[in-house]
């Protein structure tokens, strides 16, 4: 079968190329990838700046069908619509594997980082990380359930009542994700932006987010401060991993208000000022990846229409067009680019 694999770490090495199909083991499905979406760390990946096990096909965000099982499986059928969490092995014995947090076991490996992921016709995900699709969720959406259950994740570590002002920094798809996820909690929800970011901001309004602020053309504090009596945002979720948002963000926040990290920067040491977090006593809180815990509130979000991932969708490739999906990224020309297996 073809596959887009990562040869070496570096900028580029990422190649087309004919690997044999994997072989299903004990409690252990075969997938049929029907549609797998580009993760923004893919991007870092072939860019070089996040580093993976190579040689290994990437792709952790994508939907398929059952097409056989391994020995101890019981839960799914082959024909099955599904969707797999990244988690392809975890040691099991840690603190963080005992209490569900697979996302924080030193030992965990990740389709499309460590095993062989979801750019190619066929993967082996193992059962307990499997999801079956609600009838609602179609293919599209479901190879998206990752980054939304990122999204669920980092909303879910804060409080958020109804009514309350949240603002979102980044208008990507993470971004776009976690305004959606805010909305449902009953949440007032600003997104923000820059000149540059118009195609997403009008993605924003499109989706019904309540506010799509461009920073540049609009005073972000002034609106803000009208919505709230001059009290300041109850949540602000830093989704870009850019400095400048994210000392924006600690202005628009409130005394004692929510502070969530969840874009990646590209320099891990940034500077932040702790004064406002001080004087403030604002609560600030990271967010890494997903937890199994997170997967089925995300799919059933899709399934009730409080989220659409759907319309976030704005190209279509097939793995050997990677080039094109690159490109469309980078130019801002794309939102959501789903890639499709190639016989």
């Amino acid at each position: 079968m073809k596959a887009l694999v990562k040869k070496e770490l570096g900028f580029g090495c990422l190649e087309i190329q004919d690997k044999e199909e994997p072989q299903v083991g004990r409690d252990q499905v075969k997938i049929e990838v029907v549609y797998a979406g580009i993760c923004g760390s893919d991007i870092h990946t072939y860019e070089g700046h996040y580093k993976v096990r190579v040689p290994v096909t990437l792709g952790h965000e994508f939907s398929g069908k059952v097409v056989e099982v391994g020995e101890g499986v019981h839960e799914f059928n082959v024909g099955d619509r599904v969707t797999s969490e990244t988690t392809f092995y975890i040691c099991g014995e840690c603190e963080y594997c005992q209490s569900g947090d697979f996302n924080l076991c030193n030992h965990r490996k990740g389709l499309g980082t460590q095993q062989d992921g979801g750019f190619a016709k066929y993967l082996i995900a193992r059962k307990d990380s499997v999801h079956r699709l609600p009838e609602k969720v179609d293919y599209h959406s479901a190879a998206m359930t990752e980054p939304l259950a990122c999204t669920y994740h980092a909303v879910a570590k804060t409080e958020i009542n109804d009514g309350d002002v949240v603002v979102v920094m980044g208008p990507g798809p993470i971004g776009l994700f976690t305004a959606q996820v805010a909305q449902s909690y009953g949440a007032q929800v600003l997104i923000t932006g820059l000149t540059s970011d118009k195609v997403r901001l009008d993605k924003a309004r499109e989706l019904g987010i309540d506010y799509a602020v461009n920073t540049q053309e609009q005073d972000i504090q002034e609106l803000v401060n009208r919505l709230t009596d001059g009290y300041g945002a109850d949540v602000v979720f830093e989704c870009s991993g850019a400095v400048p948002a994210a000392q924006q963000g600690l202005d628009l926040l409130r005394k004692k208000g929510q502070y969530g990290q969840v874009g990646i920067f590209p320099q891990p040491e940034v500077p932040f000022d702790l004064e406002k977090i001080i004087q403030k006593e604002i609560r600030v809180v990271g967010s890494r990846s997903q937890k199994p815990a997170d997967w089925e509130p995300s799919l059933e979000l899709m399934n009730n229409g409080s989220v659409n991932a759907k319309a976030m969708v704005t190209h279509e490739f097939d793995i050997t067009q990677w080039e094109e999906a690159y490109q469309a990224i980078k130019s801002g020309e794309a939102i959501k680019v789903l890639l499709t297996p190639v016989e």
